[in-house]
Parts: structure tokens; sequence; C-alpha cells
């Protein structure tokens, strides 16, 4: 390529991203809410200079308007901690709190899509029949995760399974030519559903795989998040795909100005093979997760692969999604494989699951609090990012208080450095109750891992945040009594290594500004 052509290319790339950029704010809900501030300011600019006489009719349709938002509100299902930003927010500034809150509640998309999945549940709902034997032999092991099958079995449709083997990866950069083997070697089908999508080395590998296995008459579907068409990817890029003979679509494409690309995301990241073998964890489709592109230091992200029973379910979850916008059912029978006879007592037990933000149930964290109540040692996290609510705040300090080891693994080098000013809002009613922080030195960390006594973890997508345990689309596995436990809770101690533990004295000393700006930020976690 010659010098001109690159310097072009790089003209061009330079040129898309500035220009994603400004998408990026016209789409965003940054421009309803600078739109409603103006409508604000032109409200009290008219009512002063024009209509003094009516100020008093004015402001108690205000009034009346703000106390009807507040009413409903408050009678409204949510986290408490979401209601009082909510009504903070409205009562301080009435045409922007009200028209705001309108605007989320009314997205009429998401609303749908919720709609739609529960009708999905039930036609996928033959396909995830629970095997009574496996629940009553997990009864026998400990009663407590029987009531948590029960639990997402009965209210949600998740099976528990055994017969499942497990290997997990404690870097990205293990996961990605086992993905790229897995893929290489299918045979009727591969689903891949991920948050994000970037062009790179990580991708274009992958999509050359898909490529060369449509051409074999393998059945290949992509989906991946609308919030990539803001940034990374073309809005029109589903269709470049299907050209390749690859079915394609985004999940809730962006809209400009009529929708939030913060609101109810689809941050799951799954991979199915055949129906034989499926991939979870936090690992998305762009370099910085194999470590081929350095943006916040070494970037540590997990994830795991199934083979086995447990795999159904990951395969419906998947059709349940990618159907949402579809008018004809799908054959769902044609992607489901043969279950193991028997019970391998050494395989343990396997539970994956799904959250939405429309079933009432917050699923992610019920997960996290089982394993924080019922541990009888310890329990070891890894999370970018930790916003709490206040029922996550008391559980986690009543099972350091109890006895329990509590070591919560954040990043150094964070990637949104507003959310590392909210974490550490948090950090001195947590140590002093002894839980016990470390930062990863060499950078970021992106898993999302739970461990409890040896026996038990749960990988997925899952954030200890407001978007990921209320607000987005989400997955995991639970796991008990798998050997794979051992393979998490070794990375963990691996990567405590190379950590540094916070102290007290350095979170009382932090400076002025950070102490001000994370308990502003504190204000409106629940609606970042």
């Amino acid at each position: 390529m010659t010098r001109e052509l690159r310097h072009h290319d790089k003209s061009q790339s330079m040129g898309k991203r500035a220009k994603n950029k400004v998408f990026g704010v016209i789409y965003s809900r940054t421009a309803v809410v600078f739109v409603l501030l103006l409508m604000q300011i032109g409200v009290m600019g008219f009512t002063l200079t024009y209509l003094e006489g009516y100020t008093n009719y004015l402001y108690g349709i205000f009034v009346i308007l703000s106390m009807a938002a507040v009413i409903y509100i408050i009678n409204a299902k949510g986290a408490p901690e979401i209601k009082m930003t909510w009504l903070l927010f409205i009562l301080l500034v009435p045409v922007v709190g009200v028209g705001f809150y309108i605007f989320v509640q009314t997205e009429i998309g998401t609303r749908y899509i919720g709609k739609r999945l529960e009708i999905l549940r039930m036609e996928t709902e033959p396909y995830m029949k629970q095997n009574e034997n496996i629940v009553e032999l997990m009864r026998s092991s400990r009663l407590a995760n029987t009531n948590l099958s029960h639990f997402l079995y009965q209210q949600l449709g998740f099976p528990t399974y055994g017969n499942t083997d497990a290997q997990y990866f404690p870097l990205g950069d293990d996961k990605f030519p086992v993905l790229v083997e897995e893929l290489a070697n299918a045979k009727k089908f591969i689903f891949m559903e991920y948050f994000i999508v970037e062009e790179g080395i990580m991708w274009d590998t992958i999509l050359n795989v898909l490529a060369a296995k449509v051409k074999e008459g393998v059945e290949v579907r992509f989906m991946y998040d609308g919030m990539c068409s803001v940034a990374l990817l073309p809005y029109e890029y589903p269709e470049k795909l299907k050209r390749m003979g690859i079915q394609c679509k985004q999940f809730a494409p962006i809209k400009p100005v009529l929708s939030t690309h913060q609101n109810n995301r689809d941050h799951r990241k799954i991979c199915v093979i055949d129906g034989a073998t499926a991939f979870t964890g936090g690992v998305n489709l762009a370099d910085e997760y194999i470590n081929e592109k350095m943006r916040f230091g070494h970037w540590k992200d997990t994830a795991i692969m199934l083979k086995g029973d447990a795999v159904q379910s990951f395969t419906m979850m998947f059709l349940q999604m990618w159907n949402v916008d579809e008018k004809r059912p799908d054959i769902y029978k044609k992607y489901l494989t043969v279950k193991h006879r028997g019970f391998r007592r050494e395989q343990g037990y396997m539970i994956p699951y799904g959250d939405s933000p429309y079933d009432d149930e917050n699923v992610g964290e019920e997960v996290y609090f089982h394993i924080l109540n019922h541990a009888k040692k310890y329990v070891h996290i890894m999370t970018p990012y930790l916003i709490l609510d206040n029922e996550m705040i008391t559980t986690l300090t009543r099972a350091a208080k109890s006895g329990i080891e509590v070591q919560i693994i954040m990043p150094h080098i964070p990637d949104k450095p507003y959310a590392f000013y909210l974490a550490k809002t948090y950090y001195s009613e947590l140590i002093e109750s002894g839980v016990q922080i470390y930062e990863y030195m060499p950078g970021f960390i992106h898993a999302k891992v739970f461990t409890s006594d040896d026996d038990t973890a749960t990988v997925g997508t899952i954030n200890l945040d407001y978007r990921s345990l209320y607000l987005h689309f989400e997955c995991g596995v639970f796991i008990y009594h798998n050997p794979v436990v051992y393979a998490i809770e070794k990375d963990f101690q691996e990567t405590l290594d190379k950590c540094h533990k916070v102290t007290l004295t350095e979170v009382q000393n932090r400076s002025l500004f950070t102490k001000v700006y994370g308990q502003v930020l504190r204000l409106v976690a629940p609606l970042m």
C-alpha cells in the first residue's frame, strides 16, 4: 500500500471516529437533558417576561405535575435508591425532572422487548425442563443451593444441570485462541451475542472464520448491541455481514434523540456452537480485551467455556433475544442436543441464568446475595465497578462482620474516572466493617467473578453497579461442586499477588476534590 493510500485510510478512519463522537452526543440522552434544560430556562424566562400575572397559576401546574410524578414513583416497583434520586431530580428541577422521567419510562422499544421476551420464554419453556433428580441430588449436598435452584427455575425458567464440563479463562488472551478453534470446528450452527464489537485483530480473525463456516453450510447468527453504532461500527454494518451470508442484527438500534443508549442495553456475551459448547464472561470482541491494544494498562478479564447439558440454556437465551423482533416462530427443536443420561457427581451442578430489566427480578444481584449469605469461610470478588445499593452494602458488611473473609479486587487504572471516584465513596464503610479492598496495579479489571468456600462460583457479565443490576440485559452461570471452581479461585489468588491493599488511612487522605466529586456523583449514581 502506498503512503498516500495509507494516509487516506487513516484520514477516513479519523473522520469516522470524529463523526461517531458527534453522533454519540446527538443520539445520547445528553441531548434530551440539554433540550429539557433549555425548556426549563425558557419557561422561567417566558413566565417572568410575559406571564407575570399568571405566575401563581403556572407554579401551581408545575407543583401538581411534580406531585403526581412523586406519588407515582413512590408507589411503583423499584429500588429505593433509584426512587429517591428521581424524587430529588423532579423536586429540584420540575420541568427537566418530570420530562426526563417520562422520556425514560416510556421507551416504547425496550418495553416491547420486555413483553416479547415473556412470550418467547413461554415458547421455549418445553425445551428447558428441569430434571428433578438433579435437584434432589443437590438437595442432599446443600439445601440452600436447592432453594436458589427453585427460585431460578420456578420464577425465571432456568434449570439446574449436571453433566457439564467447564474451562475457565483467566484472560481474554487465553479465551481468544480457544474460541477461534471452537468456531472453526462448528458443524451445524454458531450463535453469537455481544455488547461491544470493534474492527481489529480479534474481530477480523473471528469474522474470517464465520465467513468460512457459512461457505461450508454452517448457520451463523450474529447479534450485537445497538450502542456500537454510536462509536464503533457503521449503522449499516449488519448489511455488510448479511452480504457475507451471516445473519446479523443490532439489538435495539439507537435512534437520534428518541432513544437513550444508556438504558436497557444488551450487555450479555454469549457464544453457542452446535448446541454443545457455550462461552460467556466479560470478554467482548475488541482488541483491548486480548491486550492487543493498550487503553488502561493491562486488561484483566475472564471467561468460561461450557460443554455439555448446561449449554442448552444459553442456546435458548440467545434464541429468545434473537426472536424479539421476528414475526415467524423459530424451530427451537432444531438446535437442541441430546442430554446425557445419569449424573456424573464429579461435574457438580451448573445453572446458566439471564437477567432482564423487565421481569421484576434482580437475578444477578440475587445470585450474588446467595453466595454472600451462605458462605462459611470466604467470598472473593472481582469487579470493574463498585456502585452499590443499600442491600448490597448491608450484605457485604454483614458477611465481613460475621467472620467471613470478603475480598474485592478493583481496577487501579479505571476506564471511567467518574465511576472510580464514585466507587471510592464506599471504601470507608466497607473497610471499617472488615471488607478487604484491593486494586489491580498493572491496569484495569473487567472481570465479573465471585468465588466462595472452594466449591461455589459465578462467572458472567454482571458488574456491581446499578446499570448491570437493574437496567441491562445480563447473563452468567452459577457453579457448584465443579472442579472449575478451583481454577477460578487460583486465578483470584494469582491476581491478588499483583494488587495493592487499600487502607483506611489512604481513603481518608484522599484529596478534597476526590471526596466532594465522588459524594456529588453519589446523588445521581442510580441513574448513571
